[in-house]
């Protein structure tokens, strides 16, 4: 298992937002922080299979 670092902001409208710097784009909210690191958990599984399963790496710029 991989372990990422995540960092947890309260937005103007009062919710969590929980972001894995490590990832790119890769964030999500909850209404406290146990929903916020639940939901963030997911968006980490996603990202990381969405990665796995494309043919062109999503860290790598797409070139025109």
């Amino acid at each position: 298992m991989t372990t990422f670092h995540i960092t947890l902001n309260k937005s103007t409208n009062g919710h969590i937002v929980a972001e894995c710097p490590a990832l790119p784009g890769c964030a999500a909210q909850g209404r406290n922080e146990q929903e916020a690191i639940a939901n963030v958990r997911e968006a980490i599984t996603a990202w990381m299979w969405d990665e796995t399963h494309h043919a062109i790496p999503l860290t790598q710029p797409l070139v025109a």
